[in-house]
Parts: C-alpha cells; sequence; structure tokens
C-alpha cells in the first residue's frame, strides 16, 4: 500500500491557489478539468517532492474545485485519504471480513471508497491496470455516503 493524496474541495481555486502555491509554497505539479463532471482537480506538492510527485511517486494535496456552487457542512470539504493498493479486490475483501462497509464497491476493479470509524472517507485505487470485472463487486451496490 502506498499513501497518495488527501482532497480537499474549495470554493475558489484562484483563492486556494493564491493560498497553497504563491504562500504557502507547494507546486501545482497536475491538473485534470473534467467539463461533464464539472470540476477541477488540481495535484499540489511540497517543493521537495514536486520531482518526485511528477512520477506519481510522492503524496499529494488534491484540490477539488466543483463548478457548480455548493455548500460543506460536517466537514465535507474534506474530501478522502487516498492509497494505491496491489489488489483491491483483495484489500476490500479483507476490510468486509473485517466488518467494514463498502461503500463504494470496486465494481470496475480499479476505485473504491470505505469509511473509517470516525467517518473519514478513504479511497482505494488499484496498482496498474484496472483489474477485470468480479463478484461479488460488479453488482454490488453503493451504501451509505463515500
Amino acid at each position: 500500500m502506498r499513501y497518495l493524496h488527501t482532497m480537499v474541495r474549495v470554493r475558489d481555486l484562484d483563492a486556494s491557489l493564491d493560498f497553497y502555491c504563491n504562500k504557502l509554497g507547494l507546486i501545482e505539479v497536475d491538473r485534470y478539468e473534467n467539463e461533464k463532471g464539472r470540476f477541477t482537480l488540481v495535484f499540489l506538492a511540497a517543493p521537495g517532492d514536486a520531482e518526485r510527485a511528477e512520477k506519481d511517486k510522492a503524496p499529494l494535496v488534491e484540490l477539488t474545485y466543483n463548478w457548480d456552487p455548493e455548500e460543506y457542512a460536517g466537514g465535507r470539504n474534506f474530501g478522502h485519504l487516498a492509497y494505491r493498493v496491489d489488489d483491491i479486490y483483495a484489500v476490500c475483501q479483507r476490510l468486509m471480513d473485517g466488518g467494514v462497509t463498502i461503500n463504494r464497491p470496486p465494481r470496475d476493479g480499479h476505485m473504491a471508497f470505505v469509511r473509517s470509524p470516525d467517518g473519514i472517507s478513504i479511497e482505494l485505487l488499484q496498482e496498474g491496470a484496472h483489474l477485470a470485472p468480479a463478484e461479488p463487486w460488479a453488482s454490488m451496490e453503493n451504501t451509505g455516503a463515500w
């Protein structure tokens, strides 16, 4: 398992980039805009991690900017912790066997979400290529919020 990023939702992308980059000193290492989903993701790294981050080898801060206005209550602006895993199906099975609810099952063989006992969302991402769809995951519905 490898720690990937912490996601924080932001209301004003320009103001957030001014704070995180110009004032705090983080460096933008990647940006992804999704017109269909109406959001922008900006990945930031500490200066000492920037070169490693470009090769997906350092932890990042992910700023998520939703284009449509949204109020974030109850800590909703803090999104999730993310980890890359060797076998997403095996990890989800181990968690489920341990009594953990799989909130967003890895139906696509790539991504799943679970929650900590304190309600913190944890994103699990398959290392490398997506795994082929497999049961029980392929037909499992989402449960609760993630």
